[in-house]
């Protein structure tokens, strides 16, 4: 028995995830301790039981997948929004260099699960499937890439194991962040915990200026009706464009998932009223709608979550993901980390590229958000992961699909 969840009824489930999340933070040390992100916690306990009533009672939802996707959307385009150009010259050197961190390790997760399908007797491909395609693509990008490989290569069942392959990756992306930033700053006495992961918000007054999107997520924002319906303005102009251009685009050779159009449409619209028509640009606004659009996807996101494609994996694909899951967690420790500078921002960024490197960019943020709350902020990570893991790491990761694409 299947139920359909209508979007009032998604959006009240997905706010209910997020107190159970909540209150298991609150109550349970060791999620606290190891910066376990509340849409993670609680959407894994929401994934769980939609598990246990699908193989012992034959019962599940599906949930409206269309104000996922619009959550979604907002989410992209706050980055954009976000995206001044002022404020990116900042990212500099850093940001160059982390995105040479981020293609060199696409490069090592196509190698591994390729080189472990072939060691263990399966088609190279399928070793694509469980690299780079799902765990830094997502599930996105595993249904475009996962049909391509059904009609043009001959992987039966490529859709199904790509989704249970990002599956696999948004809970562990999610999952392994925070311990790997936690045992970097203890191993390195970074930073001391703070008083900021409590979950209560703070009244004082926020930066104007210098603040990067979604840093200090816990801060209440002081904005009026008048900046909040301009900023929902914004928001809705820059979803029309990105859908009218993703119809235009289809099939062309810019041809861009919709996400990245939100994207582009809101540092564009940012920077022509900032820089070009000398407007205000209202970012507490901006970073309330953005944070609370990440948080309803991420529920949603988990909520959606069917573990049981999960259990019919094959073994051996179950021992290429957690492979990659172990490699990433010592490639983030031991190079990632080295090469950002071997300080606290290091260690933050490190947790971001878990969450994009095995899950998507919504899971590195809440990393990031998780790790920042319990030790303090990191303006240098909330600048350089949100533009690198929703905007580079995409074009980069459908280069390398691609170009590999091109032996077989």
């Amino acid at each position: 028995m299947n139920f359909q969840v209508d979007a009032f009824g998604t959006i009240i489930i997905a706010v209910l995830v997020l107190f159970v999340g909540r209150f298991l933070l609150q109550k349970i040390s060791f999620l606290r301790n190891y910066n376990i992100p509340e849409p993670v916690a609680g959407g894994l306990v929401a994934a769980l039981l939609a598990f246990v009533l699908y193989r012992y009672f034959n019962i599940s939802a599906s949930f409206d997948a269309q104000i996922q996707n619009v959550l979604m959307l907002m989410f992209f385009t706050s980055i954009g929004l976000s995206a001044s150009f002022t404020k990116l010259k900042k990212g500099g050197k850093s940001l160059l260099v982390f995105l040479f961190c981020v293609a060199g390790y696409v490069l090592v997760q196509n190698a591994v699960g390729m080189s472990l399908a072939t060691v263990l007797g399966l088609d190279p491909l399928i070793g694509l499937i469980a690299g780079s395609i799902t765990l830094t693509g997502g599930h996105g990008t595993a249904g475009a890439w996962g049909s391509i490989l059904e009609q043009d290569y001959g992987i039966q069942g490529a859709v199904v194991l790509g989704m249970a392959s990002a599956t696999f990756g948004l809970v562990i992306g999610g999952i392994m962040g925070g311990p790997v930033a936690k045992f970097l700053i203890k191993r390195h006495q970074l930073a001391d915990a703070s008083n900021s992961n409590d979950g209560s918000d703070d009244n004082d007054d926020l930066p104007q200026t210098d603040v990067a999107t979604f840093e200090y997520s816990k801060k209440t924002r002081l904005i009026t009706a008048s900046n909040a319906i301009t900023t929902f303005g914004m928001f809705a102009g820059c979803i029309f464009m990105a859908d009218l251009m993703s119809n235009f685009s289809a099939g062309k050779w810019f041809e861009l998932p919709t996400f990245v159009w939100a994207l582009g449409s809101g540092v564009l619209l940012r920077n022509v009223m900032e820089l070009g028509l000398k407007q205000k640009i209202f970012d507490r606004a901006i970073d309330v709608f953005g944070n609370a659009s990440l948080s309803l996807y991420l529920a949603m996101a988990l909520l959606s979550l069917k573990l049981w494609l999960l259990a019919d994996l094959a073994g051996a694909l179950v021992v290429i993901l957690l492979v990659q899951a172990l490699v990433l967690a010592l490639y983030t420790t031991f190079v990632t980390f080295n090469v950002m500078g071997k300080d606290y921002d290091a260690a933050v960024l490190s947790a971001g590229h878990c969450g994009f490197g095995m899950g998507a960019t919504p899971t590195a943020i809440a990393n990031i958000q998780a790790v920042t709350n319990m030790y303090g902020t990191s303006h240098k990570a909330f600048l350089i992961i949100p533009l690198c893991g929703a905007f580079f790491i995409d074009i980069i990761n459908a280069i390398v699909i691609q170009s590999i694409l091109k032996f077989f």
